[in-house]
């Protein structure tokens, strides 16, 4: 069997990693960004901050939906979002003049500090990284499938990589860069040693990656990871007469949330959703003390009439697809340890991104070298047959 060559590999490498670069390029940059997006809107949006001068404690999610509610009688509360604890709790709403709005609560003193009615930096960002803002079609978008089938070019980038460099584990113990040895040659040391020291980077995003564009077909063939929700038995619900209009839940969201933290006594809500019409229930999700798994591990549904939690998912109920459906975002986005791992995934982002502009220009070097070579060899071709 004939030896496959180091130049086949370093070709096969490049043409893996080179074509596509810009493209690979700004959803690499849209998603260091999108890693820091939450901090990035606490900077930039006085009204996003959660401040604390008097160290309050803080209130519930449901005391927030109510202080909305009292705020804008007319509205209809359909949610709330808790985030980080520097940044303020998101009441979703809609009123008379608002198909659909935000209210941007303190947790700890109650202050509604804004009303958005548009589209958020973080919604953004996260939206043009993850399908460049490509029209979704049903269950399914296009772009969300070319952003996820960069995964295979950085995996294939990756192994070609090691394959070329020969001996790379000695860039961990003796980093090697050339600063006065030409440009060819120090960026060669600086893709080099961006790529050694973020091994361990390139593999999550391409895991990860993979993961996504699992869940992008499973999502087109109509492959449910998660159960449905349950909707209310027909039998449960109240005789409501014609005249009496629309009655509301025998249970309330504040007890439907203790509820929650009766069944899950490490449980904190991140998103929960009140029930959109009489069969349907009290959705909430949030975190536990599990450091690998997103703050939507944990769902129950509540059922309004009755009080009964009428679902339960936990981590530990979890089968391996929905496993890795809730452990794939803090791995990809880095949330996992809070702010300071945040950080880490930022830098190594900007690496990233940083390695695929080094390489075209080594790519655009190398061809620019050859394209002079073979005019000048032309050239003298020309000359000696004019000679002739």
């Amino acid at each position: 069997m004939a030896k496959i060559s180091n130049r086949f590999w370093f070709m096969l490498h490049g043409w893996v990693s080179l074509p596509l670069w810009l493209l690979f390029c700004f959803i690499c940059l849209t998603g260091t960004i999108a890693v820091l997006s939450h901090e990035i809107t606490w900077l930039t949006n006085p009204a996003s901050r959660a401040l604390n001068p008097n160290d309050l404690p803080e209130k519930p999610v449901s005391e927030l939906m109510t202080i909305v509610e009292k705020a804008y009688p007319s509205a209809a509360v359909t949610g709330a979002m808790t985030l980080e604890p520097y940044l303020v709790n998101v009441v979703m709403f809609s009123d008379v003049d608002k198909p659909y709005a935000m209210a941007y609560v303190n947790q700890y003193t109650g202050e509604i500090q804004q009303i958005n009615e548009g589209m958020t930096f973080v919604g953004f960002i996260r939206s043009l990284h993850a399908w460049l803002l490509f029209p979704w079609q049903s269950s399914y978008s296009l772009g969300y499938y070319l952003v996820c089938s960069m995964a295979l070019f950085m995996l294939a980038s990756l192994i070609t990589g090691l394959i070329v460099y020969k001996r790379f584990w000695r860039s961990f113990f003796a980093p090697k860069l050339r600063l006065n040895q030409g440009k060819k040659t120090l960026l060669a040391d600086l893709h080099k040693l961006s790529g050694v020291w973020s091994i361990w980077f390139i593999a999550i995003m391409a895991v990860t990656g993979l993961w996504y564009l699992t869940q992008a077909i499973f999502w087109h063939a109509d492959i449910d990871i998660e159960a449905h929700a349950p909707l209310v038995g027909v039998e449960q619900l109240p005789y409501v007469h014609e005249n009496e209009g629309k009655l509301a839940p025998s249970v309330s969201f504040a007890q439907a949330l203790t509820l929650a933290q009766t069944r899950f006594p490490d449980f904190q809500p991140s998103y929960v959703m009140q029930p959109e019409h009489n069969r349907d229930m009290y959705h909430l999700s949030g975190s536990g003390d599990h450091i690998f798994y997103d703050q939507y591990s944990y769902n129950l549904s509540i059922n309004p009439w009755t009080g009964e939690v009428a679902r339960a998912t936990s981590p530990e109920t979890m089968t391996g697809m929905q496993t890795l459906m809730h452990i794939a975002d803090p791995l990809h986005y880095g949330t996992l340890g809070g702010i300071w791992t945040k950080i880490i995934w930022f830098i190594f982002g900007l690496i990233l991104s940083g390695m695929s502009i080094t390489g075209f220009m080594m790519w655009g070097l190398r061809n620019l070298r050859a394209f002079k070579n073979a005019s000048a060899q032309n050239t003298a071709t020309e000359v000696l047959e004019e000679g002739c």
